[in-house]
C-alpha cells in the first residue's frame, strides 16, 4: 500500500513524483472503490435469500402426557419466505412436519404453536 504521508528525499511522497502520478493514483483508487461497491450491493442483495430469522416454540400437545417435548421451529429469510418445521413427540413414536412460509403466511393450516414461531421469527 502506498502511503502518501510519508516523503522521499525530493519531499514528495513515494511512487509520486508529479500530479500525473497522483491523478493516475487516485484513478485507481476510485475504480477500487467502485468494484467494491458494486461487489457489496450484490452481496447484500443475494444474503437476503439466506436463513436470517429464527423462531422456536416448545409445547405438549398431550396435557395428560409428558413434558414439553414437541416443538415449532420457524426459519425464514429477509423476505419471511422459509419453513417452519413442527416435531409431535409421542411415547411410542415422533411425527415431523414440514410447511412451506411465504411473505410470513403458509397455504398450508398453521397450529397455533407454528404461528407462535413464525411470529417470533418475524418479530426478532
Amino acid at each position: 500500500m502506498l502511503n502518501i504521508f510519508k516523503k522521499n528525499k525530493k519531499g514528495h511522497p513515494p511512487g509520486l513524483e508529479n500530479m500525473k502520478e497522483v491523478l493516475e493514483y487516485l484513478k485507481k483508487l476510485e475504480e477500487n472503490y467502485q468494484n467494491i461497491s458494486h461487489e457489496l450491493s450484490v452481496f447484500k442483495e443475494k444474503s437476503k435469500k439466506n436463513l436470517q430469522k429464527m423462531g422456536m416454540v416448545r409445547f405438549n400437545p398431550f396435557p395428560e402426557v409428558g413434558g414439553d417435548q414437541s416443538f415449532s421451529i420457524a426459519l425464514l429469510d429477509a423476505d419471511n419466505n422459509g419453513f417452519v418445521l413442527t416435531s409431535h413427540y409421542l411415547r411410542e413414536s415422533n411425527r415431523v412436519y414440514a410447511k412451506p412460509v411465504e411473505l410470513g403466511k403458509s397455504k398450508y393450516q398453521l397450529s397455533k404453536e407454528e404461528e407462535d414461531a413464525i411470529n417470533r421469527a418475524i418479530n426478532i
